[in-house]
């Protein structure tokens, strides 16, 4: 967390699905789709459901790119918190700080 951080709970980041997800996102690179997902341990749908209603929110960013080591039309999917997505995950995560401080 980020010293000063003023504490604001999200409702949108407190799911715990999305809560690990910004929790990995958080450390600042961009990751793919497929590392997200074993990482986490979850299924492709439900990461996809939970990065759209992260992306709708407008905290993180999924961008999609060919890759040159495919020989078939897939592209490999990008995700990122947004500087926005950054704010609210430090927001929230001061607010549980101050909830578990009591």
């Amino acid at each position: 967390m980020s010293a000063g951080t003023a504490p604001a709970f999200n409702e949108v980041i407190h799911s715990p699905v999305r809560l690990r997800i910004c929790g990995v996102l958080r450390r600042g690179a961009e990751l793919e789709f497929a590392l997200l997902r074993d990482t986490l341990g979850l299924t492709d749908a439900n990461l996809s459901k939970n990065l759209r209603v992260l992306a709708d929110a407008g905290f993180v960013t999924v961008r999609k790119e060919s890759s040159p080591a495919r020989t078939d039309a897939r592209r490999l999917t990008w995700v990122t918190l947004t500087p926005d997505g950054r704010r609210a995950v430090e927001a929230h995560l001061a607010a549980l700080a101050q909830i578990a401080e009591g």
